[in-house]
């Protein structure tokens, strides 16, 4: 149950966002991509595959990059090594998506800084869906 005596900027995005733009999803339900971006699908998000690999996964049909979405992003979920972190945060910042989420044991500070500077909340080393999980029971 979400309290409202303090702040909780996660709740607040996770309840105010409709389209989670999944990069790195794999189309393998082995994959922890897979995983939690079917549980976000049935949480009701709609969730846009971003993966060069792949021509659809969970039914949607996948983007090689963020820019080539055609539609708006709420969160860029990131499945990615850290080393390709930075080039979807710059993509992230040039379609002013409200928040950038790095998945558990992806940490970029640098990425994130620029992230932060843009406007754009970030959360970093945390799985969405247990955080989603937390707090609507």
């Amino acid at each position: 149950m979400h309290s409202s005596l303090q702040p909780d900027p996660i709740f607040d995005v996770l309840k105010q966002a409709h389209t989670i733009a999944v990069v790195g999803l794999s189309d393998s339900p082995l994959r922890p991509s897979h995983g939690v971006a079917a549980y976000l699908q049935t949480q009701g998000y709609r969730i846009i595959p971003v993966n060069p690999q792949i021509e659809e996964s969970l039914g949607e049909k996948a983007y090689a990059s963020l820019l080539d979405v055609p539609e708006k992003i709420d969160i860029v979920d990131i499945f990615r090594r850290p080393e390709f972190v930075e080039e979807v945060v710059d993509q992230a910042i040039q379609l002013k998506v409200p928040a950038v989420w790095m998945q558990e044991e992806i940490i970029h500070e640098k990425a994130a800084q620029k992230a932060r500077q843009a406007g754009i909340f970030v959360v970093m080393d945390r799985c969405i869906l247990v955080e989603h999980r937390t707090r609507f029971r």
